[in-house]
């Protein structure tokens, strides 16, 4: 009859432990399904990254013949930049257009329109920086090339006389140091010194 007691308690004290064991993995199990319904929200450069590099392997696939990432290089890349081109939106004189150089033109004319060499710099790096975090070998980065910085670049160059723009850093405008003088500021009259006669 102990025995049987023993038994019974024993099987009951184990059946609570299962049953709050199986509460435990119910809520956190639950836990671990509320966090994967929602993904973390990017940021917008992560989310740019991630469109870029959609479109780059999409033009990989277009490509004829179509191209493996891991046969791209520099000069696949060079051409998906001048095949970017053709959705410019930056007007770039050409030399023998009476607006060259100037970077408000008042008329105007049949000059191309370009991607624009800041969007064009920024779009390179998001997709070096995708290229690694997809598995590719920084020293085969084919957006780290020699021949995609001097492309750039030669970009730069010819935007900025193109359209009268200077590319180079500005310095940042401090504010002016403000003066304090040496003499002592006046103080108010008190009401006790003007109300006295």
């Amino acid at each position: 009859m102990e025995t049987a007691i023993v038994t019974l308690a024993t099987a009951e004290s184990s059946s609570s432990e299962n049953t709050n064991t199986n509460k435990m993995i119910m809520s956190s199990s639950s836990i671990a399904t509320s966090s994967s319904s929602s993904p973390p929200t990017l940021s917008r450069y992560e989310s740019q990254k991630r469109r870029d590099w959609n479109t780059f392997g999409q033009y990989l696939k277009n490509h004829r013949p179509p191209l493996s990432l891991s046969r791209c290089s520099s000069a696949h890349v060079l051409e998906f930049l001048r095949y970017l081109d053709q959705f410019g939106k930056t007007k770039v004189h050409n030399q023998i257009c009476p607006f060259f150089g100037h970077p408000n033109p008042p008329a105007p004319c049949p000059c191309p329109l370009r991607q624009a060499w800041g969007s064009l710099d920024a779009l390179i790096g998001r997709l070096r920086a995708a290229f690694e975090e997809n598995g590719g070998k920084p020293e085969a980065n084919p957006f780290g090339a020699r021949a995609i910085r001097l492309y750039l670049r030669e970009v730069r160059d010819l935007q900025s006389k193109a359209r009268g723009i200077s590319y180079e850093k500005k310095k940042r405008k401090r504010p002016p140091p403000q003066l304090t003088s040496s003499a002592p500021l006046p103080l108010p009259p008190s009401s006790s010194t003007t109300g006295a006669t």
